[in-house]
């Protein structure tokens, strides 16, 4: 159905594009400039990144023992699948691009010490010691913290009632699939989860699948949420806006709120990690996975019933665009400018609560020499809309409180140099900053998007460079 109802993004070919190290960047992905509506123009002022029409994430356990020699095998298994993977697609949204990201219960299980000495670390070197390390939050904190951490909890996340606590996740590996095409993407699933020998299946135990879709109205046409949204007999689908890119209505991938080039990798920007300039996971990054319902009678009929209410709770307060302009670029604002905003207007957004930390603070020059301005943007989001409930698939289907009927949700995903940056960032969203907490309960109505979202599920992993994205560290280990 899905494949029926979107015509795939207008992309330049690409006789042949070799695969670059960074896992996380999609690759040959446009840059339109659209009119307020959301629609590529001529006239289109505001630029925004076209992703892949379609997303699958597929987590797991993995089901090698963990031995040594098992593990090589295991990896040297895993990397043939991908390399004939990426001779049958290239990895852009006109092939299918792969990213295979490690939690920290992979590390902490299989790679406990490494037996070997190497260009990068001595032989006898535990687990975590040999993860990079998060030297902003280590300073600060004055212990060793590393860049990928466990998943927490945050002061608006509210699971939906009778679901209990939020589940923090101990996935071995998750692996994202983006195309425009869904035979694309079932093709790449079943060569790294199928069972034959030239397939690597036989390495994991499935834990979940995820699938979803972003866009499909740049161009004019109806979108992929709105569309489905309406086939799936959603509660409030009816007040998607036609082009939306996504539930919420707005334009979500601006490339001023997306993080360019590099700049998310643990090596680019000073300081943050010790990866640079030598690092084993130099050109790696670390990546958030997330699950959320999206209450959309709560956002388009209850909390927020007119499209200036929508536009003060998603950007901030204060902003008066033409009704129906969905993509919008609002000025940054600084933390105190968010103080100001909620002692005149009692409340604060979404996208303006986050701006003053999610991005540098003053004009950075890159350990690879780009020169990024005072407030660029440096997180990647992969978020993507779904109606699964709240998975496609999921081994543990009371755990999971597992539904056939469809639900608006939210698979989201964000990628960053360290999970404490994330935690800024996402702390940022529900008022809570370093030296400030704004005087607003973060699932108020008046605390942006809040209101509309329940978290069902968290987990943090790692995503090494793409040559070591196959059991990484195994080969360290006697």
């Amino acid at each position: 159905m899905i494949d029926g109802i979107a015509k795939p993004p207008d992309r330049a070919a690409v006789a042949d594009i070799p695969p670059i190290q960074e896992q996380y960047i999609l690759q040959n992905e446009q840059v339109v400039k659209v009119d307020g509506s959301g629609v590529k123009s001529s006239n289109g002022t505001v630029a925004v990144r076209v992703p892949a029409l379609h997303d699958h994430v597929i987590t797991a356990r993995l089901n090698v023992p963990a031995k040594a020699k098992e593990l090589q095998e295991a990896q040297h298994h895993l990397e043939s699948a991908l390399l004939e993977l990426e001779r049958k697609f290239p990895p852009t949204p006109t092939g299918v691009a792969t990213t295979v990201a490690w939690g920290l219960s992979y590390f902490q299980h299989y790679i406990p010490t490494l037996g070997k000495t190497s260009g990068f670390f001595k032989a006898g070197t535990p687990y975590p010691a040999y993860l990079p390390v998060d030297l902003m939050t280590s300073k600060t904190e004055g212990r060793t913290v590393y860049a990928l951490q466990e998943a927490r909890t945050f002061p608006s996340d509210q699971p939906p009632p009778g679901f209990g606590p939020v589940r923090l996740e101990q996935n071995d590996v998750a692996v994202l699939l983006r195309s425009d095409s869904l035979a694309n993407i079932k093709a790449a699933q079943n060569a790294l989860f199928g069972p034959g020998s030239n397939q690597a299946g036989s390495l994991f135990k499935v834990t979940s699948i995820r699938q979803g879709f972003s866009g499909g109205g740049f161009y004019g046409q109806q979108s992929l949420p709105s569309k489905l949204a309406l086939a799936a007999g959603i509660p409030g689908a009816a007040s998607i806006p036609r082009q939306a890119q996504g539930f919420l209505g707005f334009a979500t991938t601006l490339d001023s709120n997306m993080g360019p080039g590099n700049i998310a990798n643990l090596e680019t920007l000073p300081g943050f990690t010790n990866q640079w300039p030598n690092g084993y996971f130099k050109q790696g990054t670390t990546m958030h996975l997330s699950h959320l319902f999206q209450d959309l009678v709560t956002w388009y009929e209850q909390n927020f019933p007119t499209y200036a209410d929508r536009v003060q709770a998603m950007l901030q307060p204060g902003l008066s665009p033409a009704p129906g302009t969905l993509a919008l670029q609002p000025p940054g604002q600084s933390e105190a400018e968010v103080a100001q905003g909620v002692q005149r207007y009692h409340a604060y957004g979404h996208t303006g609560s986050m701006s003053n930390v999610d991005s540098t603070t003053s004009a950075t020059t890159s350990n690879y020499g780009k020169a990024y301005p005072t407030g660029t943007t440096i997180p990647v989001r992969g978020d993507f809309d779904t109606l699964d409930n709240p998975f496609h698939y999921t081994s543990d289907p009371t755990a999971d409180h597992y539904s056939r009927k469809p639900a608006a949700g939210l698979h989201f995903i964000s990628f960053q140099p360290t999970i404490a940056f994330f935690n800024l960032v996402r702390l940022s969203m529900d008022g809570h900053y370093p030296d400030m907490t704004l005087p607003v309960a973060p699932r108020s109505p008046h605390a942006g998007i809040n209101s509309v979202l329940q978290t069902t599920h968290r987990q943090n992993y790692l995503v090494p460079p793409r040559r070591h994205r196959s059991f990484p560290l195994a080969e360290f280990l006697v």
